[in-house]
């Protein structure tokens, strides 16, 4: 789970459908799976396998550098996009998987009851990861 750059809009539904596609085709390169990717105006999750081999961090590292530059260059009046600095990386087990994808795919729904912040919050309680709310929304 990631945002863009100072949580704004930037995600917009001209950019949307192709900008997923296209984070799918870094994970294949980057011998990884996007099983899903789904998101808002201003956040992201993918659930995706990734090699054991390869650093979580380096592999969305690679995916958010990648597609920022691929944005600004197919679409230059999105100069302003950016993804922010930080990222959240759960793991899930095989047998929520069919559960975590359908998170995924329902984003409009969640993101009627509570925000994005609310929801990395909710993020960091369920799965137990302790954190000092001042370092996250840098």
């Amino acid at each position: 789970i990631y945002s863009t750059k100072d949580r704004e809009p930037l995600i917009t539904g001209d950019i949307k459908p192709e900008l997923f596609k296209y984070m799918g085709g870094i994970f294949r390169k980057l011998n990884s799976v996007a099983f899903t990717i789904n998101g808002m105006p201003d956040h992201v999750h993918i659930l995706a396998a990734l090699p054991p081999t390869e650093a979580v961090a380096d592999i969305v590292g690679k995916v958010k550098s990648n597609s920022s530059k691929w944005i600004h260059e197919r679409w230059p009046i999105h100069s302003r996009f950016g993804w922010q600095n930080g990222y959240g990386a759960f793991t899930v087990s095989i047998s929520k998987e069919a559960k975590a994808r359908q998170y995924i795919a329902e984003q409009e729904k969640h993101h009627f009851k509570r925000s994005f912040k609310q929801e990395f919050l909710w993020f960091l309680k369920e799965h137990e990861v302790k954190y000092n709310e001042r370092f996250i929304w840098l």
